[in-house]
């Protein structure tokens, strides 16, 4: 195989283009900050760092409350990849999540945790998905100034509007069409 010779893709860069596809249609980075927001904060309550001789032991009375919300988190981070659209639910419900990690969990997996929350928290309530951009009409030719131009040539023209009650369906019988005057006839 020569220098000049383009290899056709291979399974690995195939795979690559794939993910890179799905992973732009849902808010990927949203969901991957909160779940790396909740590892912290169910993991600190129950770890024992060793120093020397000196185990310290991290557990606090909310442990299972840490637990609670850390894995509340992940379910949240994994439910945005593959439901993009209770993505302003999961961001609101991330936030709230890492605010009340910070007086239950260590200070919010000592900050680590509460940052990762909130940052992926927003970017899940503020993500929209894209438009898939529209081919031009083969009739339709770009304009050579910068006013923009209307698409459709009955929204350029002000029409009079019609309320519907001067017309031959009208079921309420209080147009004056009726002889009502616009009252109402009780029985």
């Amino acid at each position: 195989m020569s220098a000049e010779t383009s290899a056709a893709p291979g399974l690995v860069t195939r795979r690559r283009l794939q993910f890179r596809a799905w992973r732009g249609t849902r808010p990927f980075w949203a969901g991957l900050f909160i779940m790396i927001g909740g590892f912290p904060i169910m993991y600190f309550p129950y770890a024992n760092i060793t120093i020397g001789h000196l185990t310290l032991a991290m557990s606090t009375t909310a442990g299972a409350g840490s637990l609670i919300i850390g894995v509340l988190l992940v379910v949240l981070g994994i439910s945005l990849w593959f439901q993009k659209h209770i993505r302003t639910f999961a961001g609101v419900a991330a936030i709230l999540l890492g605010l009340v990690s910070i007086p239950v969990s260590n200070f919010g997996g000592f900050i680590v945790g509460f940052l990762f929350a909130l940052v992926g928290g927003a970017m899940a309530v503020a993500w929209a998905p894209g438009e898939p951009e529209a081919e031009p009409a083969a009739g339709n030719t770009p304009a050579t100034d910068d006013a923009p131009q209307a698409a459709d040539p009955d929204t350029t023209i002000l029409k009079p509007v019609r309320d519907g009650t001067s017309g031959p369906n009208d079921l309420s019988g209080t147009s004056p069409a009726n002889g009502a005057n616009g009252r109402h006839s009780a029985g």
